[in-house]
């Protein structure tokens, strides 16, 4: 069903837009810890500027909790809470949130379910009834099941055809093996049509509990105002999640997969162990790998790649970190007959840095930018701040992080960064080629 933009949601982004302008580089955080009667805990940033108020949770869970056969089920379910609940079917939701110019959307990861809430201050009481629906009641009716099903199923068929999502699933097998973190999350045609109503609803139960839940929230509304709001949407949740136990994944490194495709380009990805959040060695790895690969147009890879061979459009590296799994990973795209060049390249500069390590002067720049980019990447709009509430939650950084995060950056020595590169890559990667093979 195709709805018109009404006055009021135009109100929404014009008012959003005018919030986007307030939280901008240099803006003040101050976080305030919210607990409710009923034990529901929030960070809460409040913030008179405009009439808007952003909320953002999490269930710890998400699609490593499908249960096997069932493959896409947590991201079938995020397709379905708006699609009605409590009493209002599917079309009476979705033309109540318009009338109340709310903007309400959820998803899943490997790791948890993300759920979010934009609303007018004004209309603070009609939005959040539609999300106490939506977080307790959702309907699971046939006809929207049936019809974000197909949807599903449509983007999978017409993703089977290109060749890095193949490849992708074929590297996340190889690396992951039989690991959750292994499997599709958005399923298999087979996994989905399987998945029944009982399925979603003892889903939902089982995930959606007060333990495993974290809320961060931005906007116009007082300490004492969010409170009663808190247990309004989470105060009847059950209190203790009923979660499978997922074991931490162990990456195959040292083994190449090649995917062969007859393509004019050829893509590359390369994966080493990574560092967990709460290690000591965080904040060495990450300025480690921004001057290997992190750093959009300063990075080593970057320049060696593209700007001196113009081999690639792109190049770079990133710390990815899960629940069960870190990992240091590079990638890029080059024509199918350099691949194998840009190859020995990516694995000259690897070893460059695990031998050698940074110079101070890349040591001092990284620093200069990993600070002053803070503030751009996390806390320029409601809605990122929201985000980076709830991120700040889940690894346990305490409400101080933002301010204390430039002095723990900057007290990183030259040592340690060479000590965080010796660590993490001297290891042999996983590869991944696809494309011809390699000459």
């Amino acid at each position: 069903m195709i709805r018109a933009v009404t006055p009021i949601t135009r109100r929404l982004a014009a008012t959003f837009l005018l919030f986007l302008v307030a939280v901008v580089p240099g803006y003040a955080v101050e976080i305030q810890e919210v607990v409710s009667p009923k034990g529901i805990r929030a960070w809460l940033v409040q913030d008179d500027f405009v009439p808007l108020v952003s909320m953002r949770f999490a269930f710890k869970g998400g699609s490593a909790q499908d249960p096997k056969g069932k493959d896409g089920l947590a991201n079938l379910m995020t397709g379905l809470f708006d699609e009605g609940a409590g009493d209002l079917d599917s079309n009476s939701f979705q033309d109540k949130l318009d009338d109340v110019g709310a903007e309400m959307s959820f998803n899943a990861d490997d790791d948890s379910i993300t759920g979010s809430m934009r609303m007018l201050s004004d209309k603070r009481d009609e939005a959040v009834e539609l999300l106490t629906l939506a977080v307790n009641n959702p309907r699971f009716d046939q006809a929207p099941i049936d019809r974000i099903r197909q949807q599903v199923i449509a983007g999978i068929k017409a993703s089977e055809r290109n060749p890095n999502t193949i490849a992708g699933r074929k590297f996340a097998e190889a690396l992951y093996g039989d690991h959750p973190y292994g499997r599709q999350s958005e399923g298999t045609e087979q996994s989905l049509m399987s998945i029944t109503h009982d399925d979603l609803a003892a889903f939902h139960k089982r995930n959606f509990a007060r333990d495993n839940l974290i809320v961060g929230v931005v906007g116009s509304i007082s300490p004492e105002e969010l409170k009663p709001l808190l247990d309004k949407v989470f105060g009847d949740l059950p209190e203790k999640a009923q979660l499978a136990t997922v074991s931490d994944a162990k990456l195959a490194f040292g083994k190449t997969t090649q995917v062969d495709y007859a393509l004019p380009q050829t893509s590359i990805s390369m994966v080493y162990p990574g560092v967990r959040r709460k290690d000591p060695d965080f904040f060495a790895a990450y300025i480690m790998n921004h001057i290997l690969g992190g750093g959009t147009f300063s990075s080593r890879i970057y320049n060696e790649v593209r700007e001196k061979r113009g081999l690639a459009y792109s190049a770079g590296s990133n710390l990815a970190n899960r629940d069960h799994m870190a990992a240091l990973m590079i990638s890029t795209a080059t024509r199918a007959d350099r691949a194998s060049e840009t190859l020995q390249i990516l694995k000259a500069e690897v070893a460059k840095m695990a031998k050698d390590g940074p110079t101070e002067e890349e040591l001092a720049e990284a620093k200069k930018y990993l600070v002053g980019s803070y503030a751009v990447n996390n806390l320029d709009s409601s809605s990122a701040v929201a985000s980076t509430l709830v991120g700040l939650q889940d690894e346990n950084l305490g409400r101080d992080y933002i301010d204390k995060r430039a002095d723990l950056i900057n007290a990183v020595t030259l040592d340690e960064v060479k000590a965080a590169a010796r660590k993490l890559l001297l290891t042999d990667p996983a590869i991944l080629i696809v494309g011809p093979p390699l000459s």
